[in-house]
């Protein structure tokens, strides 16, 4: 903006000695104009604000704490009861940003695949009783 003010060239000229593109120069030249200031302006939030408040995302967890295999429905139940209406998905995205695990069916039978281990697939865990032959 100093070499434009003072006549140095075109605002499309100094922006290619500058490397910028002319809309970005147009841009700062406007604020400029509408402020009379060379400092770039603060950075608005894009969005809108949460309305999951502290409040809400401390009672989550209290609620996961105590019954830990509450579905998303039933916490988005629960928010629109004290307030905080959101959808189910956002209540997802919401365990997710807290580092909120959902609960894992511990009580259903493990896999009788064997799972590939850093020693090309031979586990160090007692084998099962079945065939060792080969085909």
């Amino acid at each position: 903006m100093e070499a434009y003010e003072a006549g140095a060239g075109s605002l499309s000229k100094l922006a290619k000695q500058f490397r910028v593109s002319l809309q970005y120069a147009k841009k700062i030249r406007g604020h400029l104009k509408r402020t009379g200031r060379k400092e770039r302006a603060k950075q608005s939030r894009h969005g809108a604000v949460s309305r999951v408040t502290e409040t809400a995302r401390s009672a989550l967890r209290q609620w996961l704490g105590d019954q830990p295999d509450l579905t998303e429905m039933e916490l988005r139940e629960r928010l629109a009861a004290s307030g905080v209406v959101i959808s189910k998905s956002r209540v997802g995205q919401l365990l997710r940003q807290m580092g909120l695990r959902r609960k894992k069916n511990r009580s259903t039978r493990l896999s009788a695949t064997a799972r590939k281990t850093a020693r090309d697939g031979k586990s160090s865990s007692p084998q099962l009783a079945r065939s060792r032959r080969r085909s």
